[in-house]
């Protein structure tokens, strides 16, 4: 299956848009604000929020379309100051890593198309558009689900498997199954186009 990844902007907003209404609001109503200052909102001006935040550039995400050009997933990216919310804050906040450049918060893939590669496809994405926008260290906080049965649903942060495959190294434990990842993304220079293909294996 071919997929194309683009950026999150105004000029995709709509095929944004149309895949977190397909997928009732994504858990009920988030719209992808969990991790922003907003997160307490609730309702539907989140919608409006989201919205807002995309066409000004207070959002970031590698979204990932189908050969037929529909959205089926996204990776949320960017800086501390933009996503503010962390996964287990509290035992994150007890010895702190290095502030980092850019956050990698949350993953979302439609439900009809999961196991098709979307996620590892999103992750590719967001880090090439980290790499365009200058690089630096990137932060994650994701769980391990090697050896354990996880349920789709609570790995909205993706694996910590799937953070090693792209060369992210563990920190610290802050949950039951979960862990800081980090790594170094190099700067390279921005392409034209804004998006880039993968196909799936």
């Amino acid at each position: 299956m071919a997929h194309t990844v683009r950026p999150l902007e105004a000029s995709t907003w709509a095929a944004f848009a149309e895949l977190v209404e397909r997928n009732n609001g994504v858990f009920g109503g988030c719209w992808c604000l969990g991790f922003h200052p907003e997160r307490a909102r609730r309702g539907p001006v989140r919608r409006t929020i989201k919205e807002d935040r995309v066409r000004t550039g207070g959002a970031h995400a590698a979204l990932v379309l189908d050969e037929d050009g529909v959205a089926q997933g996204w990776c949320q990216y960017g800086s501390p100051g933009e996503l503010p919310g962390i996964k287990h804050r509290r035992a994150y906040e007890k010895d702190a890593p290095p502030r980092p450049d850019w956050r990698i918060t949350c993953f979302f893939v439609d439900k009809k198309h999961r196991g098709h590669g979307i996620a590892r496809a999103a992750l590719a994405g967001a880090l090439d558009l980290i790499a365009r926008a200058g690089g630096g260290l990137v932060e994650a906080v994701s769980e391990v689900t090697a050896g354990r049965d996880a349920p789709a649903r609570f790995l909205f942060t993706a694996t910590v498997e799937l953070f090693e495959e792209f060369g992210f190294a563990r920190g610290r434990q802050v949950g039951g199954h979960a862990w800081i990842m980090s790594r170094v993304v190099g700067p390279r220079p921005p392409e034209d186009g804004g998006e880039r293909g993968f196909e799936q294996a």
